[in-house]
């Protein structure tokens, strides 16, 4: 959840039930004092209601996900901040007092404040739960960008192994080409050699037949 709108969320909590503290009592006020009490209450609806239209602006930027939660606490919000409207506007009346009395023993005003406290109550539960719900899909999100750095990390190590490889490979590929070269220059060497036996083999027989050749002529003659 946005920290902006948690914090909004909370001054408007602790302005709520102030100002659902301030009815009770300037219901029971008259006179200047009365008008004093009503006058705190209207300043408190105004930050209300500003309030309510920060977090509709803070809810509306944010994550389709996240947005439909703080969307549906806002329409709860407002309902609250409705009643004391309703409320403020009733003890602002002529005669409120008395009509206050009468109200209270005809309808049984106690119980809907009760109701109206037990509602905030819930209010604020269901926020704590959600809160919680979008701390965990922050971990979830944390978890998931973890394992992304992770896989990146993974797939520049193979990368870097393959182009190792590679590199490896053109090695090998070159060594094969200088092992050939070298294996046509000792065939060539090779057949030079036989190429030199056979010439002074023929040179030796020459000699061998020209000594005899010398003798057989000396020995004659």
């Amino acid at each position: 959840m946005s920290e902006v709108f948690e914090g909004y969320e909370r001054q408007y909590c602790e302005i709520s039930a102030s100002l659902s503290r301030k009815c009770t009592a300037a219901s029971a006020l008259d006179g200047e004092k009365k008008m004093q009490k009503l006058s705190e209450i209207q300043s408190g609806v105004g930050e209300a209601e500003s309030l309510i239209r920060k977090m509709d602006l803070e809810a509306r930027s944010l994550q389709p996900s996240v947005k439909a939660g703080l969307l549906a606490k806002l329409r709860e919000y407002k309902s609250d901040l409705n009643n004391l409207k309703s409320e403020l506007k009733r003890i602002s009346a002529p005669n409120a007092k008395q009509a206050t009395r009468e109200e209270l023993l005809e309808s049984g005003m106690a119980e809907t404040l009760a109701m109206s406290t037990d509602k905030r109550g819930r209010l604020l539960m269901s926020t704590e739960r959600l809160n919680q719900s979008t701390d965990r899909i922050k971990e979830s999100q944390r978890t998931v960008f973890e394992t992304e750095e992770l896989g990146v990390s993974i797939l520049q190590d193979l990368h870097q192994q393959r182009e190792s490889l590679l590199h490896a490979h053109t090695t090998l590929h070159g060594v094969d080409d200088n092992v050939g070269k070298s294996k046509k220059i000792l065939a060539a060497m090779s057949k030079r050699m036989d190429r030199n036996k056979w010439i002074i083999g023929g040179i030796i027989a020459s000699l061998v037949l020209a000594i005899l050749f010398i003798l057989y002529f000396k020995l004659t003659h």
